[in-house]
């Protein structure tokens, strides 16, 4: 039996951890990982007390046919990346990693290029998270120095999507 790579694990993981999402469009999970640690783990879903979509049956951007990567101050979830950053100590994540994998809900596909939204690479450049390794499909992934993300600020370019 052949033994599954690293980084593969921790995708299969997120992966894992995106089952409990509750958005209606993607289910996204993410980890965060420190000298082979896990030390957080995210899923998307509404605020703690609050209605998911999944309760709704229905989704607000949908409804409004907003695109993927706009507007996300009319979603009801924070993002499995928002999630696990909140849910740990910056001490812990300096330095980590954070491995994250999503599926379209309505096909069960891979997202396609897929990556932190604005927002959320915000709260990675800022939890001290050195890379961000992104499921493209079951085996494949890409890894994203987040110095990049700070060399590159796509905010002075007004640039929208993920």
């Amino acid at each position: 039996m052949e033994r599954r790579d690293k980084v593969n694990y921790y995708l299969d993981l997120a992966e894992m951890v995106s089952q409990r999402s509750t958005c209606l469009r993607r289910r996204y999970g993410a980890v965060i990982v420190k000298n082979d640690e896990v030390i957080s783990t995210g899923y998307v879903g509404a605020p703690r007390g609050r209605k998911n979509c999944t309760d709704l049956g229905y989704c607000v951007r949908e409804k409004l046919q907003i695109p993927r990567g706009e507007r996300y101050e009319l979603c009801r979830s924070v993002h499995a990346e928002a999630n696990a950053i909140i849910s740990c100590s910056r001490d812990k994540m300096l330095g980590s990693s954070l491995y994250l994998a999503g599926t379209e809900v309505k096909t069960g596909e891979y997202v396609q290029n897929g990556s932190c939204c604005s927002m959320c690479k915000r709260m990675v450049i800022n939890a001290g998270i050195e890379f961000v390794y992104v499921r493209d499909d079951k085996d494949q992934y890409r890894k994203i120095s987040v110095s990049d993300w700070i060399e590159d600020d796509e905010s002075l370019e007004g640039k929208k999507g993920y």
